[in-house]
């Protein structure tokens, strides 16, 4: 039987193997993969094909309909009128709101991210006896495994569980 777990980064991997090896799992028998870290940069625009569901209009939509109502207030007393200067001041809320945004995704989020310092999850894979298989399942989730799944070996195939 094998056991697959994931952990975040931390010392309760190290745990997990001390008190697997305890349990009397050798240590041939304990897998571990760390993950990569993602390389390349978030792209700040979607696609039809992926979205990351921040939405970078929102604050535009919100202040251009403000706008909008000013401006076609104060378009009585000018020389253009409510309706130009109605669409002037739509268009100014969309341009300072999407800027808003853009600055809030591309430099804060940004920062916020460097500092939180996420760093990739870890995989570990136990091979041990059926009859183990609660045991080892116990012992990854009390150190704080993220998840853990079984798969059986059936004669020379795998199924999982």
């Amino acid at each position: 039987m094998q056991l697959f777990s994931t952990f975040e980064h931390s010392v309760h991997i190290e745990m997990a193997v001390a008190t697997l090896e305890k349990k009397g799992i050798p240590n041939e028998k304990i897998f571990i993969v760390p993950l990569d870290n993602r390389k390349e940069e978030r792209k700040v625009f979607d696609t039809m094909a992926r979205s990351d569901g921040t939405s970078l209009i929102d604050i535009g939509a919100a202040l251009s309909t403000a706008f909008a109502v000013i401006g076609a207030s104060v378009g009585f007393e000018l020389a253009w009128g409510p309706i130009y200067w109605g669409l002037i001041g739509a268009a100014t809320g969309f341009l300072v709101g999407f800027a808003i945004r853009l600055f809030t995704e591309v430099v804060l989020k940004k920062k916020r991210r460097l500092m939180k310092g996420f760093h990739s999850e870890i995989i570990m894979i136990v091979d041990c006896e059926e009859d183990e298989g609660e045991m080892v399942e116990n012992i990854l989730f009390r150190h704080y495994a993220m998840g853990v799944a079984k798969v059986k070996q059936v004669g020379g195939s795998s199924a999982s569980n």
